[in-house]
């Protein structure tokens, strides 16, 4: 699956395509399975037929960014919330 990084100063085009519709039908099953919306299906599709191809950026980039502090609030968020509304309000 090739993914797409687009420059934040590029500026999309709205545009209107015609399919037939057993073709839309599966193209829209495809992007499904993709887990993408059609319209970046066909972005896809068209890019790689121009030969802009783009390397994906390294997703660890996006990890180990800080610390938590040690906290672990997404498993003890149920508690957490229980002890917050179980409170009397001031």
């Amino acid at each position: 699956m090739m993914t797409l990084y687009h420059d934040v100063s590029i500026m999309m085009t709205r545009t209107q395509l015609s399919f037939e519709r057993e073709m839309l039908h599966r193209a829209r099953a495809r992007a499904q399975e993709l887990g993408v919306s059609l319209a970046e299906y066909v972005r896809r599709l068209v890019a790689e037929d121009l030969g802009e191809r783009r390397s994906a950026p390294d997703p660890s980039v996006l990890f180990d960014l800080g610390s938590s502090g040690g906290s672990d609030i997404a498993t003890k968020k149920d508690d957490m919330l229980g002890r917050a509304f179980s409170k009397e309000p001031s």
